[in-house]
């Protein structure tokens, strides 16, 4: 039989006999959480069904039928932690802030407090529309008046597969897919209305009722991973990337320009509504309940650039994100949403033109990108209360700015689909010396490797399955999205006026260019005195000397705010930057600053 097991972690499902004692099975449901396993506190855990609760330490030695438990039950459980063992990212975001999910994983996952953040502001929006796409009347097909309907000009779901076929539209987007998935539940008359998702696990799910010694050792039905089939993902869980300002990207582009060495940056931004009415677009180029990447800034952590690739530590990368985000937790929609890298080569005919080695017939991301681009993703889940785990996928994007069909510069957008981010962290794949092929590992001590297929179109048009052993094309794991610049001039999206680039950026030392006080004097001059209060505010809005200037540590919390709130653009939308400005200048912080620079040579 089956019980569900609603925990503080999320919905967990455990197998067990009418026979099995309550202890069996409960300590199957803690081996579950391997993060807390170890910490639960079983005496204060309490277990409930309908109006009945008991503690957990009072009927272990009950069996499941003397307590009553049919197969399909849903149980509560709440248990309660003797100690918090495990560090996770704190940052005190408000409730419609929407980043807290993003924060709170950059270092590590910790699935009990996944069960507690909300869903996005875009994602709450979106899940409350129909979804409907309104038709207009059909002149020559429809045989009613202005008022009537037929099935000519009825509105139609957004996943409609005519629809997406006649706007060329290849994935269907998130919330499309979920409307699909719950009209498919109501017409299929489910009573018991389970989430629709589950996020996958390909990882051996070891539990007390296996009769066997753990893996290598022992492994039976019960725990052994399923066969896994791969095949294009039908949706995607963000359409589009736009990029606030142009300027941004050039000045990325440029350290490749100055030193011939690659580059990488995390992008930072928020995810918005992406509709033919807020991006000013036709709707015959937006999907239906679609999702935008908007980018405000690009972070460029420390790295060593070479001509054919980069290195760099991701561990103190993960640090400098967590960083960050705490420090601007003031500044509404700015947290990471994705990586950008470069991979140019000059084309040597002196016109600025460049080599396009990214195509249809070699490989759009190589099986190493693909497998970072993994991980970053499992770093940041997307929370999502339609899952059994209360998160599914990942939002997080990867940007490639390489040379296109016309040797021009251009930028590629991507993700991994969510069999790509479970293959990834289960330690299933590695790469090859074919950079357009991902190599299966092999079973060993540490993990069982099942069967895994993929599926292709023979040379009679036919859907086949062929075995993916002992590589498979990376392409089976990548989602295209589509990217643009924003069409709209004012500043009403943007956090920063500026992107001034001369102020260093960070980072940049290997070019001549670095953040110390002698650049932040000459970048701000006499304006620190405050002769000029707007001047002075469009040069403190740059992301980059923002950064700076919080690493040297001289202003407190809430001279900090001020400074934020001065320079930075819609964090309140009554906020009068004047007034914060006077306050911050007049700060002990402040003095001290313009103490440093003074004596700056």
């Amino acid at each position: 039989m089956l019980l569900r097991f609603r925990t503080n972690d999320g919905m967990v499902r455990i197998s067990c006999e009418k026979q099995d004692t309550f202890k069996n099975v409960f300590d199957d449901l803690i081996s579950k959480n391997e993060a807390q396993k170890n910490n639960i506190d079983i005496d204060e855990t309490i277990i409930s069904q309908n109006n009945t609760a008991f503690k957990a330490c009072e009927i272990l030695e009950y069996t499941i039928e003397k307590l009553g438990f049919q197969h399909g039950d849903i149980v509560n459980v709440n248990y309660k932690l003797k100690e918090q063992i495990i560090e996770t990212v704190k940052v005190p975001v408000t409730a419609d802030n929407g980043s807290l999910n993003l924060s709170n994983s950059i270092k590590n996952l910790n699935l009990s407090s996944m069960s507690k953040l909300k869903e996005l502001p875009v994602d709450i929006k979106l899940s409350a529309e129909d979804g409907l796409i309104v038709r207009q009347r059909n002149p020559l097909l429809c045989r009613h008046g202005d008022k009537g309907m037929c099935e000519h000009c009825a509105s139609i779901p957004c996943y409609d597969v005519t629809f997406q076929q006649e706007r060329n539209f290849k994935h269907l987007s998130f919330h499309a897919y979920l409307k699909k998935l719950q009209d498919s539940q109501f017409n299929n008359n489910s009573a018991s209305m389970p989430k629709l998702l589950e996020q996958p696990d390909f990882k051996i799910k070891q539990s007390s009722v296996c009769p066997h010694d753990p893996w290598p050792n022992g492994i039976c039905s019960k725990c052994q991973p399923s066969a896994i089939t791969l095949q294009q993902q039908e949706f995607r869980m963000v359409d589009h990337v736009e990029f606030l300002d142009s300027e941004t990207i050039n000045s990325f582009v440029d350290a490749w320009r100055q030193t011939g060495t690659q580059r990488f940056g995390i992008l930072f931004g928020s995810y918005e509504e992406y509709s033919s009415v807020a991006d000013d677009k036709d709707m015959t180029q937006v999907p239906p309940l679609g999702i935008k990447c908007q980018v405000q800034q690009i972070y460029e952590p420390w790295q060593s650039d070479e001509l054919d690739g980069l290195k760099f530590k991701f561990e103190e990368t993960c640090d400098d994100l967590k960083y960050i985000v705490q420090k601007f937790q003031v500044v509404e929609n700015l947290y990471p949403v994705g990586f950008i890298f470069t991979d140019l080569t000059d084309s040597g005919k002196g016109d600025g033109s460049v080599l396009c080695k990214r195509h249809q017939d070699s490989y759009f991301l190589t099986n190493l990108e693909v497998i970072q681009a993994a991980k970053w993703q499992n770093l940041f889940p997307n929370v999502c209360k339609d899952s059994e785990e209360n998160f599914f996928g990942s939002k997080f994007v990867t940007c490639c700015i390489s040379g296109n069909l016309e040797n021009q510069i251009d930028i590629s957008c991507y993700q991994v689909s969510v069999k790509g981010e479970a293959l990834v962290k289960a330690d299933f794949i590695m790469g090859s010396t074919n950079p357009s092929m991902l190599y299966l590992k092999e079973t060993d001590d540490t993990r069982y490797v099942p069967e895994i297929f993929f599926t292709k179109t023979n040379e009679y048009n036919l859907t086949v399955k062929e075995n993916a052993k002992p590589a498979f094309p990376v392409e089976y794991l990548l989602v295209t999205l589509t990217h643009g610049f924003t069409t709209k001039d004012d500043l009403q999206e943007k956090r920063f006026i500026t992107n001034d680039t001369t102020f260093p950026i960070e980072n940049r030392e290997f070019m001549g260019y670095k953040q110390d006080h002698y650049e932040l004097k000459r970048y701000l001059g006499d304006l620190i005195y405050g002769e000029d209060l707007l001047e002075l505010r469009k040069k403190l809005s740059n992301f980059h000397l923002l950064k700076y200037i919080s690493s040297l540590d001289l202003l407190s919390d809430h001279e900090w705010k001020l400074l934020l709130k001065s320079a930075c653009l819609n964090i309140e939308k009554d906020d009068d930057f004047t007034g914060n400005l006077l306050m911050l200048l007049q700060s002990p912080g402040w003095q001290t600053l313009v103490i440093i620079l003074q004596d700056s040579i």
